[in-house]
């Protein structure tokens, strides 16, 4: 009898799962690496560590140093980055200012690896190639005090529609790369 029973509550709990809708879950919602949300934020289908993907992506999809929206951010490998980061472009604010959607950059709540939308990314190179690059973090509520080198831009993907939000803070990205000191440090 307990065992008739239990397939029974079995059966209905599988029907009433597959009968109920189920929730896409944003994007911004991930938490994880950066690999995984970069492909999927992006559509570009490369795998393996960060720092692969600018080697990987010849010859598969087109590359260059310029941002454009949806295109992926290839950051080098260094010691603080030992397995690089893959960022995507979410709006060009100008020649030297754009903004990332990324993942596991900033803590939230005391984490890593939590997503976050519309960062501000900063091209600090010589040469204005976007070879050497700041990123806004949130742990000091600006940009970070480290210069990161960037291999440069993948092409081709279909990006996410939760890449960019509805009303950007262009003054804000701006007031980051061109006034880095408004916050008294």
């Amino acid at each position: 009898m307990l065992r008739a029973a239990t397939s029974a509550l079995a059966l209905m709990v599988t029907a009433l799962s597959v009968a109920a809708p189920v929730r896409a879950r944003s994007l911004l919602d991930y938490v994880g690496q950066c690999v995984p949300f970069a492909r999927a934020a992006s559509g570009i289908q490369i795998f393996g560590d960060a720092w692969t993907w600018w080697s990987q992506a010849e010859g598969r999809y087109a590359r260059g140093h310029v941002p454009r929206p949806g295109a992926v951010i290839v950051f080098a490998r260094t010691s603080r980055l030992p397995l690089g980061h893959v960022a995507v472009v979410s709006r060009v604010v100008e020649k030297r200012v754009v903004m990332l959607t990324h993942a596991n950059w900033s803590r939230q709540n005391g984490e890593r690896g939590h997503a976050e939308q519309d960062v501000t990314l900063y091209d600090v190179s010589d040469r204005n190639d976007w070879s050497d690059v700041k990123v806004w973090f949130r742990d000091n509520e600006g940009l970070g005090g480290s210069t990161y080198p960037v291999n440069g831009f993948i092409y081709g993907g279909t990006p996410a529609r939760e890449l960019t939000g509805v009303a950007p803070d262009y003054v804000g990205a701006l007031i980051d790369a061109y006034v880095p000191d408004t916050k008294g440090r």
